[in-house]
């Protein structure tokens, strides 16, 4: 548990100095903190922290199956985190970050980070608000995820956050209501062609024009239902010598389209980070 939270109205210059910098050193502690974003309201902690994760999946009721995707305050941080951008990795950043995209990439596997069952990948954003950008600046990459409890609605206010988590949280930073109710598009960049993981806020039409190619569901022929018995089990999907298709399973990618919001197993579209 975190004490007694406090809450910060960023709308005042003085409280949103004195907010960061409490923020700051909150995460810095194994922390919690809440955060806005242009698209709804996240949890975060630091990265690096095995125990502050832990705790963030904790505080809305989640297991290691869910992992968080990482916020960068920058693209530099972004490149030190993963392994590989692949071929159109690096065009989908210049077009779309800051932004409501994010990216799915082979982790760096010489990084100290325990994120959850992430499978040896990692999802990253550059949120496009000032605010988040300024914090993450001071505290580098964040695992971040939607300021709820797991199967309840996303927050789009500081006090819907704080009605939820409560006193788990060190620091909420009020930013005033959160900015797109839409969710951020997540692009699998783990394969040889890259594939559309969630539609969200930025048009398919548009990053197909950036990659020239882009698969989704619609590209594959429904595959036979596995036996039950199997099914946690399932193989990792053929590589680019079999189609094209990312190394993510089935499972793996229903958990990165959920992972920003509500569970899988809810019938309310996941949210976003």
């Amino acid at each position: 548990m975190a004490g007694v939270s406090r809450r910060y109205d960023c709308s005042d210059p003085l409280e949103r100095t004195k907010g960061i910098a409490d923020a700051v050193s909150a995460v810095r502690r194994g922390e919690l903190v809440v955060l806005p974003t242009d698209t709804v309201y996240g949890i975060g902690a630091d990265a690096f922290t095995p125990s502050a994760v832990t705790a963030l999946l904790d505080a809305k009721g989640r297991g290691r199956d869910m992992p968080s995707p990482v916020l960068v305050g920058s693209v530099r941080a972004a490149q030190a985190l993963v392994d590989d951008l692949g071929t159109y990795g690096q065009d989908l950043i210049d077009e779309f970050w800051p932004g409501a995209l994010t990216i799915v990439c082979r982790a760096n596997t010489t990084l100290a980070w325990d994120l959850g069952d992430t499978k040896g990948t990692v999802a990253i954003r550059m949120p496009l608000h000032q605010l988040a950008l300024e914090l993450l600046k001071e505290t580098g990459p964040m695992a971040v995820s939607s300021a709820n409890r797991s199967g309840a609605a996303p927050s789009r206010t500081a006090e819907e956050a704080e009605a939820q988590l409560g006193d788990s949280v060190s620091v909420y930073l009020d930013g005033g209501p959160s900015g797109d109710e839409m969710p951020s598009s997540i692009v699998d960049l783990t394969g040889a062609v890259p594939r559309l993981l969630r539609a969200g806020a930025i048009p398919e039409e548009r990053l197909r024009e950036v990659c020239g190619v882009l698969l989704s569901d619609e590209d594959d022929p429904a595959p036979a239902a596995p036996p039950a018995d199997d099914q946690k089990d399932a193989t990792k999907a053929a590589d680019s010598s079999q189609g094209g298709r990312s190394p993510l399973t089935e499972a793996d990618t229903k958990t990165f389209a959920s992972s920003e919001g509500t569970d899988s197993d809810k019938d309310t579209p996941p949210a976003d980070r």
